[in-house]
């Protein structure tokens, strides 16, 4: 009994799996990627051109260990000092208070939208979530002043009483506008750890608590650092809230009961003002800038070393 076996047309070699012809809908697609790629760097790179010269110009006239480690900022008065801590000090307290409001709050709800939420009720809250990221920061802002402020006046003993600009109400308010940044970023790095790592746990006898908070958190606490530092980024970096609630005036303090003004709040003022282009009291507005630009870019550069470090890859 002889087998037979089915054998290629003679002439026939293997197909190859690659295209004969070149699909140009994807040549084009990858041109436009590319274009948004190099916008986003040309930006980057065009606000770095922005702020040198000026700021260059100011640190010529200004020494800049006076300027990194002063604590009299009076740049647009006529007796001028150019010590920049007020501005840092008010920057940093208000963004420890938003962070300390925003980061438990964030972490809380988008580990019960991940792990205890139905499907229905996920779906149903986090779209509502997701619209506090949408309310104007004016709106913020003028919430804090006309609403948290007088509340905090009322239930706080006598004597602790805030003023009516302050950074308290400013931290807390910019703190309820970033949790759907961390609450979002985090659900989504808490949904993609695989089934297969709580099945694992659930079958040694852990509980939903347990699962939760020493398998699903730790598993994605790569993505819960980028949250985090986007939702510090966009606190340094917010502009209305501390300009209509934390004031204009700086000071160098640490009490948060107080006016003062961030590093944003001055940089909107004293552009928004009749300050003469050129002068030294302009050029601070690009020193600010460029201290801001750099903190903002140490930052990521941390957060990106932590990312690297604690990223959990699978398969």
């Amino acid at each position: 009994m002889t087998s037979s076996t089915t054998r290629p047309p003679a002439g026939t070699g293997t197909r190859s799996l690659r295209r004969s012809r070149p699909r140009h809908g994807e040549a084009v697609i990858k041109v436009l990627l590319l274009a948004a790629a190099l916008v986003s760097v040309a930006t980057t790179v065009g606000i770095v051109i922005s702020l040198i010269p000026p700021a260059v110009e100011f640190f010529g006239e200004v020494d800049p260990v006076a300027f990194l480690t002063g604590t009299e900022w009076t740049p647009l008065f006529a007796d001028k000092s150019f010590g920049v801590l007020p501005l840092v000090a008010a920057t940093l307290m208000i963004t420890v208070i938003a962070i300390a409001v925003a980061v438990p709050v964030g972490l809380g709800a988008a580990v019960y939208l991940s792990e205890y939420a139905s499907r229905r009720t996920r779906q149903l809250l986090k779209p509502m979530l997701e619209v506090l990221a949408g309310i104007p920061t004016v709106v913020y802002g003028f919430f804090a002043l006309a609403f948290i402020t007088p509340l905090l006046q009322d239930v706080m003993p006598a004597g602790w009483a805030p003023e009516v600009r302050n950074g308290l109400a400013a931290g807390l308010v910019m703190g309820v506008m970033i949790v759907p940044t961390i609450a979002s970023l985090t659900e989504d790095a808490l949904s993609a750890v695989p089934h297969s790592l709580r099945d694992g746990a659930f079958a040694l006898g852990s509980g939903k608590r347990i699962v939760s908070v020493r398998v699903v958190v730790p598993a994605a606490f790569s993505g819960i650092v980028a949250a985090c530092v986007l939702g510090i980024s966009r606190a340094v970096g917010e502009t209305m809230i501390v300009l209509i609630a934390a004031g204009s005036q700086p000071q160098f303090t640490l009490n948060p009961l107080v006016e003062m003004e961030t590093m944003t709040a001055f940089i909107a003022r004293a552009a928004s003002g009749d300050v003469p282009v050129g002068s030294i009291a302009y050029n601070t507005i690009f020193a600010v800038g460029s201290l801001l630009f750099l903190a903002t870019f140490v930052m990521n550069i941390i957060s990106i070393r932590l990312v690297r470090k604690y990223r959990e890859v699978y398969e």
